[in-house]
């Protein structure tokens, strides 16, 4: 399923002159969207279990027939149906064990999408490692035959991890799969770059016809249809393993978590039908050059909208999606959830119109998610990896109860910032620690009122001797100074004590 540090088995779990470039702006929420979604620190995700007895899930899929289900894939080749009035059915809808190569952590049932005309042709689609020789292969399933019959594969013996398997209809009615880059660390097979191979990339393929001696039609605006060498299904390349993607129903832009080697995970977003972009890997590792990674000549790479290091206790992304439902839409419609496997942190981000994101962290999931999942209506549901649940999740408003103010100088490559903090709840604070990440580049050179320390771009800030009580009402003013290689931005989040801060001027 997702991959953990190669130094070791998973936990369940430049030297070539290239360019960095913004992608092209992402198509934003509704305006409406924008008006009436709270600020993001203002924001509480909850979950609350509604099934047991999951073995190993790894995807939700939810039929738009009528009938409220949702289709949750299990690693050993099984399909259980969970309905909300009746709970987990006993009998799998699905059961393809015998098809399926689940050795290793990551092999196995790995994805599952449902085409518009599912009540209708009674066929799905399913990405899975299979048998004998683990090739990542997408599938389709009939339901009214029982038969599965297989449309593509990719080979992935080398190494058992980084298959992505992440299935979607875009909104184009193609088929968007996602493979990783062939495993191992730092992409041995030099995957990423590489466009005569599937590995490392999302492909788009046209599964309503047969362009023989093809099962599926390549669309003739594939960006690489026409590329002597490349594989024509490629519609993006440069990603390690993009576990989870998801296109935002309102505006199809398309959000990507794609987990990182070990120093930054990362999540993607682009604009509807942008085919044929770079997103780096592994010449970069979110923002920053990859050590040993390969770098072609000449070519361009689509930033990260997202990064965070693993130093937050995170260690896999799992993305999720943009909002779309009715039951929360005043307080987190068209904001993007994500979540993260170790540290089970949920990340909100929302585009702030100025071509940047606003972002906060809003809660916590329950252990080991392994998918984000929405009803037909679009409300949220996760399940995790072990004990194996199946969770709901709700949101709420809650006001934070510190408030963060900065002021920045800087010169040259040094930068000095003063934060006050401010406590805007009732009760006092007796001893503090304020956590936020620092732009790429910048590193702390000293401090004062305060004890901090630095790992990656991870700030821990813990309060003196002298001010480790905060009054309500009161604030206490700390700062830093550090050099920086050109970007001498502030923080753009806090939490004070695990709880996110607003964030003032």
């Amino acid at each position: 399923m997702l991959r953990r540090r190669w130094t070791g088995p998973l936990l369940l779990l430049l030297l070539l002159l290239t360019v960095l470039t913004s992608p092209p702006a992402a198509a934003s929420p509704d305006k409406a969207d924008a008006a009436s979604a709270v600020p993001l620190p203002s924001l509480k995700a909850t979950t609350t279990q509604v099934a047991s007895g999951l073995r190993r899930p790894t995807a939700i899929a939810a039929p738009d027939d009528g009938t409220g289900r949702l289709f949750i894939t299990e690693k050993a080749g099984t399909v259980r149906v969970y309905h909300p009035d009746t709970g987990l059915a006993a009998t799998p809808l699905i059961d393809i064990t015998s098809a399926i190569d689940e050795s290793g952590n990551e092999r196995g049932l790995l994805g599952i999408a449902l085409p518009a005309d599912f009540a209708e042709s009674h066929s799905l689609y399913l990405a899975y490692t299979a048998k004998p020789d683990a090739a990542v292969t997408l599938g389709r399933y009939r339901l009214d035959e029982k038969r599965l019959e297989p449309l593509l594969a990719q080979p992935h013996a080398e190494y058992s991890n980084h298959n992505g398997g992440q299935l979607a209809f875009g909104p184009d009615g193609n088929l968007y799969w996602s493979i990783g880059d062939g495993g191992g660390s730092a992409d041995p097979l030099r995957a990423g770059q590489r466009l005569d191979t599937l590995l490392g990339k999302i492909l788009r393929i046209d599964v309503d016809r047969a362009c023989a001696p093809l099962a599926y039609c390549v669309p003739e605006d594939n960006p690489f249809a026409d590329t002597p060498g490349a594989r024509p299904e490629i519609w993006l390349y440069g990603l390690r393993n993009p576990w989870r993607f998801s296109f935002d129903a309102a505006d199809g832009s398309l959000w990507i978590g794609d987990v990182g080697q070990g120093r930054w995970e990362e999540i993607d977003h682009l604009a509807p039908g942008q085919g044929g972009a770079n997103l780096g890997w592994s010449c970069y590792e979110g923002q920053e050059r990859f050590e040993g990674g390969n770098c072609p000549p000449g070519e361009q790479y689509t930033r990260p909208v997202f990064t965070y290091s693993p130093y937050t206790g995170g260690c896999s992304v799992i993305g999720g999606h943009v909002y779309r439902g009715s039951r929360y839409a005043d307080l987190v419609g068209g904001t993007y959830i994500a979540t993260d496997y170790c540290s089970s942190t949920v990340w909100a981000l929302r585009p702030d119109g100025r071509g940047g994101y606003e972002q906060a962290e809003i809660g916590e999931m329950p252990t080991q998610v392994t998918t984000i999942g929405t009803t037909a209506e679009g409300e949220f549901y996760v399940v995790n990896d072990l004990p194996g649940g199946l969770h709901r999740v709700s949101f709420t408003r809650e006001e934070p109860t510190c408030r963060v103010d900065r002021t920045v100088r800087s010169w040259g490559t040094g930068t000095t910032v003063d934060l006050t903090v401010t406590n805007t709840g009732s009760t006092p604070v007796n001893g503090w620690s304020l956590k936020f990440p620092l732009a790429l580049g910048q590193t702390v050179i000293s401090d004062w009122n305060t004890d901090l320390t630095q790992l990656s771009n991870t700030i821990t800030a813990t309060n003196a001797a002298h001010n480790a009580t905060i009054a309500p009402g009161a604030g206490v003013t700390l700062g830093y100074l550090a050099s920086h290689t050109g970007d001498a931005s502030a923080p753009p989040r806090f939490t004070l004590n695990g709880d996110a801060c607003a964030i003032g001027r």
